[in-house]
């Protein structure tokens, strides 16, 4: 017979953690819209419950070179960050949080998510299909902006500039509809990657889409003792 320790930490590890990152919208068309507030925040999407977010290392648009200015706020009860961005001209922008390592004890590994969203400004839609340049990355291979719920997702995952083959990529609706999971098993959905290191995934609900490529290729020496890193490359993907 299992514990209840056992049940529990099964539980949790069915649910899987996401590192949200969601502007106010992917679409910019009108002047008075173009300030863009972005809030991140360490989820359970589709349950819709919140976890601590230490303060990440900075929110940055595109080369990362500057980090935009961080304001605490809450989400679900629990410490989150925002920053808002003001676009002035055309152009497609893509955004990525760098968080700090956070130790998951119940899995006993640190994890690392690195979030990225793109925005269409002004009628702009060029270079969304270019990496930013981060060492784990996904890349979108169709217009990440401008989708319909029942549209196909296709993403192309990269690590370190080489596409990796067999990568297990998590799925989750940040559901704010009040829907409710035929199980626990249905609430994160898993594709993974062909030989080219290309995943799809049908979107069949409007709303925001978490897409998470997991690789354990680091570790990190805590109380004397080496845990794996989770790297995770995330990215948010609006289907309307």
């Amino acid at each position: 017979m299992k514990s209840i320790f056992s049940i529990v930490f099964l539980i949790t590890l069915s649910n899987a953690h996401f590192l949200a990152f969601l502007p106010n919208s992917d679409i910019i068309s009108k002047q008075e819209d173009s300030t863009i507030k972005l809030n991140t925040m360490f989820i359970h999407p589709f349950e819709q419950t919140g976890m601590h977010m230490t303060k990440p290392k900075g929110v940055f648009l595109e080369d990362g070179t500057t980090s935009l200015a961080l304001e605490k706020t809450k989400k679900f009860n629990h410490q989150a960050w925002s920053t808002e961005y003001k676009i002035k001209r055309p152009g497609v922008y893509k955004f990525f949080v760098k968080p700090d390592l956070y130790f998951e004890e119940a899995e006993g590994k640190f994890i690392s998510h690195v979030p990225k969203v793109i925005i269409s400004a002004f009628g702009r839609e060029d270079g969304w299909d270019e990496a930013i340049g981060l060492d784990f990355e996904i890349v979108p291979l169709v217009k990440p902006f401008g989708l319909y719920s029942g549209n196909l997702f296709q993403g192309k995952v990269f690590y370190k500039n080489k596409a990796m083959a067999n990568i297990e990529v998590e799925v989750e609706l940040y559901n704010e509809f009040g829907l409710k999971a035929a199980s626990d098993v249905h609430i994160t959905q898993v594709v993974k990657t062909d030989d080219n290191g290309i995943f799809s995934f049908v979107m069949n609900h409007k709303g925001w889409w978490g897409f998470a490529a997991l690789i354990e290729k680091r570790e990190k020496e805590f109380n004397s003792k080496k845990y794996p890193i989770e790297d995770g490359a995330l990215i948010w993907i609006k289907a309307y």
